[in-house]
């Protein structure tokens, strides 16, 4: 007998009339706004534009989302295609299923795009962004728990998750099983502390921020990935997922590593957005022909519109002894 559990949610659904209000969507939308905020927080840190982390995102995010269900039905199609399976149910992205690495492939050809138009280096935007996308998967996970999907094996731990649902086929489930949502949710926060503290502690740059961020999640991933029990095709022993995983971060830990051999420190704040340097240039020529607005007034115009000098460990803007690279 279970003495303690974590409860599923009696329904992932509102329906408001005819407008049904689908609680997965809206993990993945207020995963979107946090991911937007902290990297335009992160972006203007750096010397950046306040609207470029948003510009770039227009792009990003529905090349993500495209990506991420493309993932999905590629890797289970056996769930939609077949005897007795309705291929239109693989449109039916409200229903689950954003594949993280098709959502992070075709996502980062959508932020390539955005950027080219913006002008700005794709790595130091990427680094920028990190934290705010493993955030933003954090809170995507918590639609799997509205769902009721994507657990782990059976368990007798008080913090076990119980579902009591009916599948598509008929079948039903019941019984207490590992919150491998919740642990992947509470590793993401994990990597995003871990990414922000390094990038500020060691001066990331050039994309290492955003290699040590696939690298932080795809080790938690392969042990979350190994304790599901839903169908997934296995190869030698493991889910095709935890090949993924492997494969990802060693590719990440390569170009973590050969990021830092050949382009050390950060890249020179006034050349990775150069509308932002209109911006400053713009506010403070504007306090100075309105006149009223003394040297510091100036000043606080140009910091509104991106600050001349950096946080998160960036050099100053402007000084003789930065860096460039």
């Amino acid at each position: 007998m279970d003495l303690a559990y974590i409860p599923s949610p009696s329904r992932g659904v509102l329906n408001l009339g005819p407008i049904p209000l689908r609680a997965y969507a809206f993990c993945i939308i207020i995963g979107v706004v946090v991911a937007v905020w902290l990297g335009s927080k992160r972006w203007v840190a750096r010397g950046g534009g306040r609207h470029t982390v948003g510009d770039i995102a227009v792009w990003a995010v529905p090349f993500g989302l495209v990506g991420g269900r493309l993932y999905h039905v590629i890797t289970d199609n056996q769930l939609y295609f077949g005897e007795g399976k309705h291929p239109i149910d693989a449109l039916k992205i409200w229903e689950g299923g954003l594949g993280i690495w098709g959502a992070i492939a075709l996502g980062a050809v959508g932020a390539w795009i955005g950027a080219r138009r913006r002008g700005v280096p794709l790595p130091a935007y990427a680094d920028a962004i990190a934290p705010g996308i493993v955030l933003a998967q954090a809170c995507g996970r918590w639609g799997n728990w509205f769902n009721q999907e994507l657990y782990g094996r059976p368990t007798t731990l008080p913090w076990g998750l119980k579902i009591d649902k009916t599948l598509a086929d008929g079948t039903v489930v019941q019984g207490v099983y590992h919150p491998t949502f919740l642990y992947e949710s509470i590793w993401c926060v994990l990597v995003a502390v871990l990414v922000i503290w390094a990038d500020r502690r060691f001066t990331l740059g050039h994309g290492r921020a955003f290699w040590l961020y696939v690298a932080a999640y795809t080790f938690g991933r392969f042990w979350t990935e190994w304790l599901r029990i839903d169908e997934a095709h296995r190869f030698f022993g493991l889910r095709l997922n935890d090949w993924t995983a492997i494969l990802v971060f060693l590719g990440a830990i390569a170009a973590f590593v050969i990021s830092a051999k050949l382009r050390p420190g950060r890249e020179d704040p006034d050349s990775i957005d150069p509308q932002a340097t209109e911006e400053r240039a713009a506010a403070v020529a504007a306090a100075e022909d309105a006149g009223t607005a003394d040297a510091a007034d100036a000043a606080g115009a140009a910091d509104a519109a991106g600050p001349e000098q950096p946080r998160d460990g960036a050099p100053a803007a402007g000084k003789d002894t930065r860096k460039s690279s």
